[in-house]
């Protein structure tokens, strides 16, 4: 923070200008984003109070892990790529459209056997 001043004056310095701050005792900390989950082991975690706005800030080991995102795709496109591509399997359509994150010329081509 600031180099050479003591802790307790920090804090009373703090408190003067409205800010309050306190330590969180937690053990993990999850922070869930649509593709993935930041988690934070041994966590050191300070609530700042200032002025009626909470944050926090956190530190301590961080890992991820990756979610899967299922794709959800509709009737009018699955249709499409069967009539376009030539085929009559519903299902063959429906994993090449997801494969391809919805992209319709995409799962056509590949259905068609022109994939780049």
């Amino acid at each position: 923070m600031m180099p050479n001043i003591d802790p307790r004056t920090l804090k009373n310095m703090m408190a003067k200008m409205g800010i309050k701050s306190s330590e969180i005792n937690a053990s993990e900390v999850i922070i869930k984003c649509p593709d993935k989950d930041i988690i934070v082991s041994e966590p050191q975690i300070l609530q700042i109070d200032a002025q009626g706005a909470i944050s926090f800030q956190i530190s301590g080991s961080i890992s991820e892990n990756q979610k899967e995102i299922k794709m959800d795709v509709s009737e009018d496109d699955i249709k499409m790529v069967m009539e376009k591509s030539g085929t009559d399997d519903y299902i063959k359509a429906k994993e090449a459209l997801e494969s391809a994150n919805g992209d319709i010329a995409e799962a056509i081509m590949e259905l068609s056997g022109q994939s780049s």
